[in-house]
């Protein structure tokens, strides 16, 4: 059988690191970037599609599978992997991004966060024991920790309050997580680092999250408004306060080049909206840059988005063509698009991949890099 989960670093440049984690529905390569799956679909992709883009695992959200269709109703149809057609790893955010996020719809306390819903405007409770519980009834195979995810310019002792109170719900969420001995038997729990900008605080989050043990750990409360000069500050140190043996999660980042400078700092997990979102809205990733298909320039331009791209879009189809698809607001043109940014991210993830094993990510980051933002 295969394992539950095992995390090896097969080779490392500097703090980059690539290796392997293995869990019962697959492997999963990295550095992994994640393709978000908020509410059981990567919008605008079919499954099968995303796997050919070369993702190994996708992320669904807790919050909103709990309001829509409900994790009891997905769990009575089979559980998440089947009712989206997904065979292989799926991790869920536990909700705590939206502690931050739909803040003006929420009522926070020590037992946990009181939802108003965003839908139909019903009341719901979030506690850490009931994000695992509906983490278990979606058959996650990575579980993450309920935490609050408090913006980096609050004041310093209100972002220490609420480190602390993640720790305590840390804790709790082990707790709940290891009395559901069947699903815990066969998935991961991963902790989360807070502490916003403060290598203190960070340093104090590390260790209560040790302290619990987890089988791997995120690094939460960046990409949230902050800036990448500041993100980057933080990820000189977060990193390295983990342990080395565990994988590293960033969450929520990010544009191609953050994922350049977090891989560089010793990050081996990412997941983002950025590729699907900006498909959507006519914006395609490239190795010389982002490019806005909608602009006029493109009307008749017969090349591809990106001719160092494989994917089959850029194989198949012209810019000329993708810009009449997003003018005209044919939902062909916000399939194809996405399926593109996809493929780039998985085909940048590769490249780091084989820089890390070739002892040459440095010249790859720095060659990327230049190309990357000449292109902007």
């Amino acid at each position: 059988m295969a394992p539950r989960f095992e995390f090896s670093v097969d080779a490392t440049d500097g703090k980059a690191r690539t290796g392997v984690l293995r869990m019962q529905r697959g492997d999963i390569r990295t550095p992994a970037f994640m393709p978000v799956g908020t509410a059981a679909t990567v919008k605008a992709m079919k499954p099968e599609t995303v796997r050919a883009t070369g993702a190994d695992i996708i992320l669904g959200n807790t919050y909103h599978l709990m309001l829509r269709p409900g994790a009891e109703r997905v769990a009575r149809l089979g559980g998440l992997h089947k009712f989206m057609n997904w065979p292989r790893p799926i991790l869920t955010d536990s909700g705590g991004y939206q502690v931050m996020s739909l803040a003006n719809l929420r009522k926070l306390s020590e037992d946990g966060v009181s939802f108003q819903s965003h839908i139909d405007g019903s009341r719901h409770m979030l506690t850490p024991e009931r994000s695992m519980e509906i983490q278990r009834l979606l058959g996650s195979d990575i579980v993450m920790a309920f935490d609050e995810c408090p913006r980096a310019d609050r004041p310093l002792p209100e972002i220490e309050s609420s480190m602390k109170r993640s720790m305590r719900w840390a804790e709790r969420s082990r707790t709940a997580f290891d009395a559901g001995e069947e699903h815990a038997a066969r998935s991961a729990l991963f902790g989360i680092q807070q502490g916003a900008l403060d290598e203190g605080l960070r340093a104090h989050s590390a260790e209560a999250l040790q302290e619990i043990g987890f089988d791997g750990y995120a690094i939460g409360g960046l990409a949230v408004g902050e800036g990448q000069e500041a993100m980057f500050a933080t990820l000189d140190f977060a990193p390295d306060q983990l342990p080395a043996d565990r994988p590293r999660y960033l969450m929520g980042v990010g544009k191609p080049d953050d994922l350049v400078g977090a891989v560089g700092r010793g990050v081996d997990m990412f997941d983002c909206v950025l590729p699907t979102r900006s498909g959507r809205n006519g914006q395609a990733f490239t190795w010389n840059g982002p490019l806005n298909i909608r602009n006029a320039f493109h009307a008749e331009a017969e090349e591809p988005l990106d001719p160092r791209c494989g994917c089959d879009v850029c194989s198949t189809y012209s810019r000329a063509y993708l810009h009449h698809l997003n003018k005209a607001g044919e939902m062909l043109g916000a399939m194809l698009m996405t399926e593109h940014n996809l493929s780039f991210y998985q085909q940048l993830m590769q490249a780091m991949r084989d820089a890390i094993a070739g002892g040459s990510f440095a010249q790859f980051a720095a060659s990327f890099l230049s190309d990357y933002r000449a292109g902007r």
